[in-house]
């Protein structure tokens, strides 16, 4: 595609110290089968295909007061040995595209977990590439908190196991 017609890419980035042992948070956020359990927005994630450290997933919301359902699916590559996955959309859907890169730091607080999305919205989507992002920054943030809590929960948990050995 001539550089001229691309679309300008819209950017999101947030991020999150959590308070675990990286081999906890990498497992815990890197398992797309229980996200379900992990993200509280999502009400199913099928795993359609392994090949190494990549899946291809569908990943559904709950349905909104209409009953509409959005679904997706996506592509994941995660990179344990350099601490970062990438991801994009198979099925776009409202964008024109979608990638995401997942990167974690070990800190001396933890473990922070930056997220960057770089997308474009289609013309008929229903926000614009600004209202996507403001959207997207403000979940992002609500996500992350929840997965906060639910790993630091279960690094405590593993903690007072060994404790008890």
């Amino acid at each position: 595609m001539n550089d001229q017609l691309k679309p300008a890419a819209a950017r999101t980035e947030s991020s999150v110290v959590i308070d675990a042992p990286f081999n906890l948070v990498w497992d815990m956020t890197n398992d797309v089968a229980n996200w379900p359990n992990l993200f509280d927005e999502y009400a199913s994630a099928e795993i359609l295909h392994r090949q190494g450290a990549t899946v291809r997933f569908r990943l559904a919301l709950h349905p909104e007061e209409n009953g509409k359902v959005w679904s997706w699916v996506s592509e994941r590559v995660m990179d344990r040995e350099n601490k970062s996955v990438t991801a994009h959309r198979v099925e776009t859907g409202p964008f024109a595209f979608m990638n995401i890169r997942w990167q974690y730091t070990q800190t001396t607080d933890g473990v922070e977990m930056r997220w960057v999305q770089e997308f474009h919205m289609k013309p008929q989507a229903p926000l614009d590439d600004a209202g996507m992002a403001e959207r997207i920054t403000r979940n992002s943030k609500i996500q992350m908190a929840l997965i906060k809590e639910r790993v630091e929960a279960a690094a405590r948990s593993r903690r007072g196991v060994e404790a008890v050995r």
